[in-house]
């Protein structure tokens, strides 16, 4: 039985993620809910846990800085996956409490960022406070320490608290991503529809250092899907940038690219190779495809043998 740990409490959208993981593998599984995104890295670092299941970027609020920062110290982890949530929240209340009795409203800031213009509309008086996670947001309600507590909707079928509103968001379309993390060595094979997750970290003073990182994916054929810097702790005005790509490092061109990363980089931490949300296949420019790489490299063994090319 494999145990996944989780951005926890109970009634999380990373539960919820962690649970279509599960389901999608179909195997036999265990979750294990923890208090903070470290922790749930921590215990696949220790062996407390199998897999860790955590969120990675929101399409409204952007990248989860303590995912991002936690991915890159420390024992390396490598992602073997990736799952978009469509995100639409509840707001929970105690029995007997009204829209107008409410003067807290409580969740972590990222989901209160995504109802801002709502909260301002349905409960113009209320507070908002940050939490932890949207489910301790409902704990703390339950515990009388808030009035109300924006949640996904799973927490109310655990928590004895009465929906106030539901399928709440002031955009329609926000989407989560997660990813499901294990200890390295467990890549999945490449199956055409992938995507590949790494961390560099370049000299500060060296002068066009990012553009040539990019020109070095572009000479490969490579789509850069995304770019996030991230300050190095202690170190003003020096970044760690997160890269996705599409591909897979099984690929020849995958593999040139990211080893050509490694020699501009100062570091250079790969964090996965896993079969994107999607499911929609890469798209390969002509003179970068398997066979085009394998051509190049006979011809080549050919000339260093002193043979007709």
């Amino acid at each position: 039985m494999a145990q996944i740990a989780y951005f926890g409490p109970q009634g999380t959208f990373a539960e919820q993620a962690a649970r279509a993981f599960a389901e999608a593998d179909g195997g036999t599984h265990q979750f294990v809910p923890v208090r903070t995104v470290p922790l749930a890295l921590a215990a696949v670092r220790d062996g407390s846990a199998d897999l860790a299941c955590v969120p990675v970027e929101n399409s409204v609020e952007g990248a989860v800085s303590a995912t991002m920062d936690a991915l890159a110290v420390d024992e390396p982890l490598e992602a073997i996956g990736e799952i978009l949530l469509p995100i639409r929240f509840s707001v929970l209340v105690r029995h007997g409490t009204a829209a107008g009795d409410v003067r807290t409203v409580a969740s972590h800031p990222h989901a209160l960022a995504q109802v801002t213009a709502w909260l301002e509309e349905n409960l113009p008086k209320a507070e908002t406070l940050a939490t932890t996670s949207t489910s301790a947001a409902a704990v703390g309600v339950r515990n009388g320490e808030y009035d109300a507590a924006v949640t996904a909707p799973v927490a109310a079928t655990l928590y004895p608290l009465r929906v106030l509103a539901t399928d709440v968001a002031d955009v329609n379309d926000a989407i989560t991503r997660f990813f499901l993390l294990s200890r390295p060595g467990k890549t999945p094979p490449p199956t055409g529809a992938d995507r590949t997750s790494v961390v560099a970290v370049c000299q500060a003073d060296r002068t066009g250092v990012l553009a040539e990182m990019l020109t070095e994916l572009a000479m490969c054929g490579i789509n850069l899907t995304r770019i996030e810097s991230r300050p190095l702790k202690g170190r003003l005005g020096e970044y760690r940038f997160f890269l996705d790509l599409d591909g897979h490092i099984a690929e020849p061109r995958v593999g040139d690219a990211l080893a050509a990363l490694h020699r501009r980089a100062d570091d250079l931490r790969f964090l996965g190779s896993y079969p994107k949300a999607d499911r929609v296949a890469t798209t390969v420019p002509a003179g970068n495809t398997d066979a085009d790489f394998a051509a190049a490299r006979t011809w080549l063994e050919r000339v260093r043998q002193g043979l007709v090319p």
